[in-house]
């Protein structure tokens, strides 16, 4: 091996590879000579490491990884073996840790690792999301970090999976603190204690193929006060929570959570839930989706929603899901613990669609959307062709509202539903299209009962009928609810009853008074009946409508004019309303969000496809207008770099 030259070096580096030689030596580790690295590659083997399963490699790798640093960024390489790590390891700005197949980082009992530092916001959460040094990999404040490779991190057994683990121990593998840019693909994660991954406060983060297995531990992936994130092919096996978005008090401020996406995973939890949000909630969540997940076990959710700590949760969308083995498919619960540093108030849910999802429950929790009070409903959600088969085997259990304690957000904070399929509370603005619950087990229970609150609809809905059922869906104290082309299983018409409730099932929808500023192509605009697969979708072009939501399927719709996408008027269309609606705003993903669309906008995560000769997508926008005159902005494309927008209003 050959020693560094410190002569090439600048004086800033020279300085700071002498005080980083200065701090190994009075760590008490043997000094090794730095070898030159090939390409920005540093195998820990050049550094000491002998990964042979018995040794402390933690020295040599640490070496590595400050090596890699020094010279700008680079992978640290671990070639095939198992590197014991009985101390702490310390990631650095720049740096990939590359897992080669047969490589394993092996935990190791003792009392070596990094005691947990002081936290004064440790009264907001639980030991284990307060401390962040005391795990196996630790870093703060880096960027362009990774782990990467087709290797494994494993605890080996000796993790804490409850609380403080003690001076030296250790209860967790990956832990990081506001981090940019992170990549975390491919490696396999097992016996990690309490969290195989516990990232705080980062921004910008990649996994793809990643695989958990702390089935005989506790959570596995963590992801906490972080925004930009996309997880593909993830197969996360926890105890606790697999996949579990929170934000609380421990880096003592509030931060932005959000633009996220999950696709194609399969997830399962031992005793708790599969994707979660909450329980700690002390700042606002938005735009989430998570599209062609398999969920094969919760002993509480599969997919869980709280609030608990004053957090609003917003335009979150699951799509493609299938669940099996759930305790309660589905839960959403606003909470009034409010445990966080700054005295927060009550948070809310609002605007969140579920599109084509299975859950087959194992009980005993009915489906549950909770409500705190009048004024925290959970507002505006959506059930699209939402399937649900639970065991039933109950008898009739009255109407009374079941009881909560409003501090707890587990899924046994709500008492017993007097319904099977579904409880609603405290809700406003809810609908149910093409969507089913049914049972195994003959149930007594309702289908489906809404206690409090207003508008909440029934579209093509199917329920299952109990023989002994004194109805199939009830409501109580809700204000214009509406039932409609809704069947029980063998083809008879739902049991509806009511109690200090309305029926409100709408006054139909026209569009009126139609004006587009851009003169040349105004004539080609047209208000048209029953958006479908197939349409055209241009006046000006024979571009017809491929894929088309099924929320959106049969509404009304504005065609437009291609040839308008430049147009820059402001506004650019007018038309009339007779009622409330929702407008879509269906927008080339090419342009994105248009300028004039603030955050009263909401992207729905629905998307339109055409057949142009590169088929097109388009995001879908929308925004609830009360009755009157609607004014949208121009696509405003000089560049003609995209295809024109087109309105869908219902």
């Amino acid at each position: 091996m050959h020693r560094m030259s410190l002569h090439k070096a600048t004086p800033a580096r020279r300085r700071w590879i002498v005080v980083t030689l200065t701090l190994v030596v009075a760590a008490g580790w043997a000094v090794f000579p730095l070898p030159a690295s090939a390409a920005g590659v540093f195998n820990v083997r050049d550094y000491g490491a002998a990964g042979n399963g018995t040794t402390n490699d933690t020295p040599a790798i640490d070496r590595a990884i400050v090596a890699a640093n020094a010279a700008g960024g680079g992978t640290v390489q671990f070639p095939a073996g198992t590197y014991r790590s009985a101390n702490t390891i310390h990631m650095l700005n720049n740096v990939t840790l590359q897992l080669d197949s047969g490589s394993t980082i092996m935990g190791a009992s003792g009392t070596g690792y990094d005691l947990a530092e002081a936290n004064p916001n440790s009264a907001y959460q639980d030991f284990g999301h307060s401390h962040f040094r005391n795990a196996m990999i630790t870093g703060n404040a880096l960027s362009n970090i990774g782990f990467v490779g087709s290797g494994t991190i494993d605890g080996g057994g000796f993790l804490s999976n409850f609380d403080d683990p003690g001076a030296g121990r250790i209860d967790k593998v990956i832990s990081l603190t506001r981090c940019a840019n992170l990549e975390l693909s491919g490696i396999t994660i097992r016996r990690a204690g309490h969290f195989a991954a516990l990232i705080n406060g980062c921004n910008g983060v990649h996994s793809d193929g990643l695989v958990i297995d702390t089935a005989g531990n506790q959570d596995g992936w963590n992801i906490v006060n972080t925004q930009n994130v996309v997880i593909t092919n993830a197969d996360i096996r926890a105890n606790d929570d697999a996949l579990v978005f929170k934000s609380d008090w421990a880096l003592g401020q509030r931060f932005t959570n959000g633009h996220v996406r999950v696709t194609n995973s399969r997830l399962s939890a031992g005793c708790c839930n599969a994707i979660q949000f909450g329980s700690e909630t002390c700042s606002d969540f938005s735009d989430y989706v998570f599209d062609g997940i398999t969920i094969t076990g919760a002993n509480k959710a599969g997919l869980g929603m709280v609030t608990m700590d004053g957090a609003n949760i917003s335009d979150v969308h699951y799509r493609n899901i299938t669940m099996s083995g759930v305790a309660s498919p589905i839960f959403t619960k606003v909470g009034t613990r409010r445990r966080c540093g700054d005295n927060p108030g009550v948070g809310s849910v609002n605007n969140v669609t579920y599109e084509h999802i299975t859950g087959t429950g194992k009980g005993p929790h009915t489906a549950l959307l909770w409500g705190a009070d009048s004024s925290h409903q959970v507002r505006n959600v959506t059930f699209d062709n939402v399937d649900l088969t639970v065991p039933g085997g109950s008898a009739n259990r009255g109407t009374a509202v079941p009881s909560d304690n409003p501090n707890d957000y587990s899924t046994t904070s709500i008492g017993t539903a007097p319904s099977y399929g579904w409880y609603l509370h405290n809700v406003n603005g809810i609908r149910f299209i093409d969507s089913s619950v049914r049972f195994v087990n003959n149930d007594d229970r309702p289908a489906v009962i809404a206690d409090a609150g207003g508008t909440v609809t029934f579209d093509h809905f199917t329920g299952q009928r109990g023989t002994g059922a004194p109805n199939d869906i009830r409501f109580q104290g809700i204000t214009g609810y509406c039932v409609t082309n809704s069947v029980n299983t063998s083809g008879g018409a739902l049991r509806v009853s009511q109690t200090g409730s309305t029926q409100n099932c709408g006054t139909a929808l026209t569009i009126s008074g139609l004006t587009v500023a851009d003169t040349a192509n105004a004539t080609d605009w047209s208000v048209q009946p029953n958006l479908t697969n197939g349409v055209t979708q241009y006046a000006d072009r024979a571009y017809t409508l491929g894929a088309v939501p099924s929320g959106l399927t049969g509404a009304q719709w504005i065609r437009t004019a291609n040839d308008s996408k430049a147009a820059t008027a402001n506004p650019l269309v007018r038309f009339t309303v007779n009622r409330q609606a929702t407008v879509n705003v269906a927008v080339d993903t090419r342009r994105g969000r248009l300028s004039w669309m603030d955050s009263s906008w909401t992207d729905t995560g629905g998307r339109i496809t055409n057949n142009e000769g590169t088929p097109r997508t388009f995001a879908v926008f929308s925004k609830v207008f009360a009755a009157g005159q609607i004014a949208l902005g121009p696509n405003g494309d000089s560049g003609n770099t995209s295809s024109m927008y087109t309105i869908i209003v219902t």
